[in-house]
């Protein structure tokens, strides 16, 4: 995400960074950099010169901290205006209303609606906790009635049935009454897209809102379409008092115009954000963690959370105390480690949150490769019970046997035992005196990590991350991302 961005603007301000003085010549030139760069994300031209007109009076104005150099200042001012930008604080939805609260979605065809509505139903089902009701008021598509129903079931959520002869006013009313007499918190309501805004879609949702009165009214805006997003967004405000965004498909938008684009154009909160295909990759929007991301420093606040929410506890505590005690670390222990790596979405998913990684050359990302994880997998479930535990008997006819069952080569099999032999020495070393201390001092040399190391540089043992299993290889961030060795990003 705001990969093009990202990387614009972190050349642009390294090159500010060593000044040792702000004034109206030197940050000229960078100024004109970050607007180019804006202009290349495709955001909004009234939000670019806003924002241009932001930061260079804060830089010119501002009283450099001691603690500073003048460089590092205008960074922190860049960072401030874009998390200004993209409206300072994430916005909750507000459902401090009669039950059921209502929660109107509107939006064009195409940009992820019905699927915003399954992520959101399943978000207040198991972090807020609520019991929740969908309904599908798009009576001129019956695939989308069905793809409802579908979602529902998937993400543990209660479904009222609609039909095409219907009205979508006595559809959203007969849920309103069912939600009552079953005690319902949310009723989230899909309603009808069109491949374009025109005045009979308007008019039928305005009757549509009129009518049940929501407590949100929620704007679902396709990322991709760049500054375009803000102006759909705007004409459909016009139309209806927005009080949110839902951004979807922004893992695939590199430019992140609409995200910096939607609030000023429109004056309403991006309240959540869709960051992939999965019925669970809604999160909410946190302008703060966005800036951080786009300006190279990461996002730890949202791993933790990520890692707090995801990651098996207990199966982390027993691995942690086995290794502990000197057990060994065997090779069910590293599928279990896999597996949590794919529930928290991916490798890539986790190094887009890692300050510094954005800093990586292409050929290192380029190896780090989500379905080396599915063969890996693959490869060990293939192994017998005894196999995993004790890897030494495998032997050239079991290797056989394990490509075969697999469907790899037994080249392959050769390197998971490798990788894997290499990642049970780091294990022993994290067990003993002081092992783990020794291995996070190695990560000083780490690109945002407080360290000096030059750009792209990994920390020792990390440089192999392509290969899982390699001495600090992932999964194996320091042990093993999660719970090797005590989770790591572990709140105290």
């Amino acid at each position: 995400m705001f990969q093009n961005l990202s990387d614009r603007l972190g050349q642009t301000l390294k090159n500010i960074t060593g000044r040792g003085r702000l004034t109206e010549d030197n940050i000229k030139e960078t100024l004109r950099e970050v607007r180019m760069a804006l202009l290349e994300a495709d955001v909004a031209l009234p939000v670019i010169k806003a924002f241009i007109a932001n930061v260079k009076e804060a830089a010119l104005g501002t009283e450099v901290s001691k603690s500073l150099n003048p460089g590092q200042a205008f960074v922190k001012i860049v960072n401030d205006e874009l998390v200004k930008a993209m409206g300072e604080a994430n916005e909750e939805l507000n459902l401090a209303a009669q039950k059921p609260a209502v929660v109107l979605m509107a939006g064009l065809q195409g940009a992820g609606k019905t699927t915003s509505v399954g992520k959101l139903a399943r978000y207040l089902r198991e972090r807020e906790n609520k019991k929740v009701l969908v309904v599908s008021a798009d009576v001129y598509r019956p695939a989308a009635i069905k793809q409802l129903e579908t979602l529902a079931g998937e993400v543990g959520v209660e479904f009222f049935p609609s039909t095409v002869e219907q009205k979508p006013i006595d559809i959203v009313n007969a849920a309103i009454q069912h939600a009552k007499i079953q005690f319902f918190d949310v009723l989230l309501v899909d309603t009808a897209g069109r491949l374009h805004v025109d005045e009979s879609m308007m008019d039928e949702i305005k009757q549509l809102h009129a009518a049940i009165e929501p407590v949100e009214t929620l704007f679902v805006v396709d990322a991709m379409t760049g500054q375009d997003a803000a102006n759909t967004a705007k004409a459909f405000h016009e139309a209806l008092p927005l009080t949110g965004v839902i951004l979807t498909k922004a893992d695939g938008d590199a430019r992140g115009g609409a995200a910096l684009s939607i609030r000023h154009i429109t004056g309403k909160p991006i309240k959540f954000i869709g960051m992939g295909e999965k019925l669970d990759a809604l999160e909410p929007f946190h302008p703060d963690r966005i800036a951080s991301r786009i300006l190279g420093m990461g996002d730890v606040l949202s791993l933790i959370e990520e890692v707090e929410r995801k990651v098996d506890k207990k199966k982390a505590e027993k691995m942690a105390k086995k290794i502990q005690k000197g057990q060994g670390f065997d090779l069910e222990d590293f599928r279990d480690q896999l597996q949590q790596m794919k529930n928290m979405g991916g490798m890539m998913s986790m190094l887009d949150k890692l300050p510094g990684m954005s800093k990586l050359p292409d050929n290192m990302k380029d190896k780090v490769n989500d379905k080396q994880f599915v063969q890996l997998e693959a490869i060990i479930n293939s192994m017998t019970p005894k196999e995993r535990q004790r890897p030494e008997v495998i032997n050239g006819s079991r290797k056989r046997r394990i490509a075969n069952g697999s469907g790899t080569t037994i080249q392959d099999v050769n390197r998971l035992i490798k990788q894997f032999n290499q990642m049970q020495k780091m294990m022993k070393k994290m067990s003993s005196k002081g092992g783990l201390k020794k291995m996070m001092k190695g990560m000083g040399g780490m690109p945002g990590m407080g360290g000096g190391g030059a750009p792209g540089q990994l920390p020792p043992g990390m440089g192999d991350m392509g290969n899982p299993g390699a001495p600090g290889g992932l999964p194996g961030l320091g042990g093993g991302l999660p719970g090797v060795g005590g989770n790591p990003f572990k709140k105290k």
